[in-house]
């Protein structure tokens, strides 16, 4: 059977906004743009997608409107939504103001996506060519966490499974991160998270922390920003260079670079090889304006071959 990626975080609705400054309270500022995009998990997804992943959205959306935007998004980049719109409820949305300083600021409000039951999963199960990704955003939604962890656990092993771990770098000991860490293939942040996580002033230090609390034969990749990205696995280390390009855009690329590595691995690359590809296509990503710019197959094998 083919593989998928089966992705388990969150789908929201990024309201962009371009403005000089923030206003201060009872200010009223004019932006210079605006616009509505599918944000969240869906970076992730779509970059898989381009690179030839069959990609299956399992969480949460909404019946409005949205939830609608959301829908539309994933169909036009070939993503299965697994579950039916939730009743009664929208997508979530987050308003994100970018300054002059090129500094961004969100304000978020929690949708449909930032619940789910394991039962409303259960007539999935994982295949052993499959990948399933989990965000560490899951579990911080108290409508989500315990739903979520349920469902890997009655399927724990049956294929590889890679974690983001996002905003619970701040808490490496709760007893969800335990559970998790106990399952995971693949570990892929940047590197700041990766110090944050382990308490470490090097990365050779956080490599191999990281490595100690993860199974053994598990990979650990790093994202370092143009330098390209660290990857580990027991006792060995290796840098995968990155490449010179103009960025005007970093928004995105870190979830660029995921979505090519997993689908260069669920596609038999070794993982030196498919991390290549993803910084080639971070580095493509970050020359580009907007959220969701991974490029597809041909022009990162153009770039690859330039």
């Amino acid at each position: 059977m083919p593989a998928r990626l089966l992705y388990t975080g969150q789908v929201v609705i990024d309201l962009v906004m371009a403005v000089a400054e923030l206003p201060r309270a009872g200010q009223d500022v004019l932006a210079q743009s605006a616009s509505f995009e599918a944000g969240g998990g869906f970076n992730v997804m779509a970059a898989a997608a381009r690179h030839g992943l069959a990609t299956v959205y399992l969480g949460r959306h909404g019946d409005g409107r949205f939830g609608e935007l959301a829908r539309a998004a994933l169909a036009a980049e070939g993503i299965q939504a697994w579950l039916a719109p939730t009743a009664g409820a929208d997508t979530g949305l987050s308003v994100a103001l970018t300054d002059a300083s090129a500094e961004r600021s969100f304000i978020s409000y929690v949708g449909a996506e930032g619940g789910l039951a394991a039962e409303e999963l259960a007539n999935l199960a994982p295949n052993a060519e499959d990948w399933l990704m989990v965000s560490g955003y899951s579990l911080l939604h108290p409508g989500k966490a315990d739903g979520l962890l349920a469902w890997l656990r009655r399927h724990a092993g049956r294929c590889p499974l890679a974690f983001d771990p996002g905003p619970l770098v701040s808490t490496p000991n709760s007893p969800a991160m335990a559970e998790l860490l106990g399952q995971v293939s693949l570990w892929s942040s940047n590197r700041d998270e990766a110090l944050r996580f382990t308490a470490s002033e090097t990365v050779e230090a956080a490599l191999t922390r990281l490595v100690e609390r993860l199974p053994r034969g598990a990979w650990v990749v790093l994202r370092d920003g143009p330098a390209g990205c660290w990857l580990a696995q027991g006792s060995e280390r290796w840098q995968v260079p990155g490449f010179s390009v103009r960025a005007v855009d970093s928004n995105g690329a870190g979830d660029a670079h995921t979505g090519v590595l997993l689908a260069g691995l669920a596609q038999g690359l070794a993982p030196l090889a498919a991390a290549r590809r993803a910084n080639a296509a971070a580095a493509l990503a970050v020359t580009r304006r907007g959220p969701a710019t991974c490029p597809g197959v041909e022009a990162l094998e153009l770039f690859l071959a330039g």
